[in-house]
């Protein structure tokens, strides 16, 4: 175990909303310092959300973290020179980043359209829990590795 862990720092809530995760979704868009920018466009795909559900999309956001977020994950773990991938339950912080990186780094990865428009449709696919949004894939995929690693699960520690 290291010895020192670095204190975990407050993270304000966002202007708008007045939610912790908005912020950490704004700053893991953001891009070279430019918080306004990547504001705009969280802001912007959560106006389109509304205007495509009728739903407020702060709230579609929260429903869709809470389904990409996986509960384990596997960890390599090297014995008598071979190594297995361990099963391993995610701590609280850690699910919440994995789950907000995933659905970013799944809105980069979509084709064409703008950016607030890409955004908008994983969010709405990862809130309607539809396995066509790449979050999604990723959170089934991890928990399935889990799944099959779990006879290795004794070799946590």
């Amino acid at each position: 175990m290291r010895r020192n862990t670095a204190p975990t720092r407050f993270t304000p809530p966002d202007a708008r909303y007045q939610s912790q995760t908005v912020t950490k979704l704004i700053n893991g868009i953001m891009r070279g310092g430019k918080k306004a920018t990547a504001e705009g466009l969280v802001y912007g795909a959560f106006e389109r959300i509304e205007e495509m559900s009728g739903r407020r999309g702060v709230d579609v956001f929260e429903i869709a973290v809470r389904n990409v977020t996986p509960t384990v994950e596997v960890k390599p773990r090297r014995v008598g020179g071979a190594t297995y991938q361990v099963p391993i339950d995610i701590r609280a912080e850690r699910r919440e980043t994995l789950a907000l990186r995933w659905i970013r780094d799944a809105a980069r990865n979509r084709n064409g359209r703008s950016y607030t428009e890409k955004l908008a449709a994983e969010l709405m696919e990862a809130a309607a829990d539809q396995p066509t949004g790449a979050a999604i894939r990723k959170k089934d995929e991890t928990h399935r590795m889990a799944e099959a690693n779990r006879a290795f699960a004794h070799y946590r520690w």
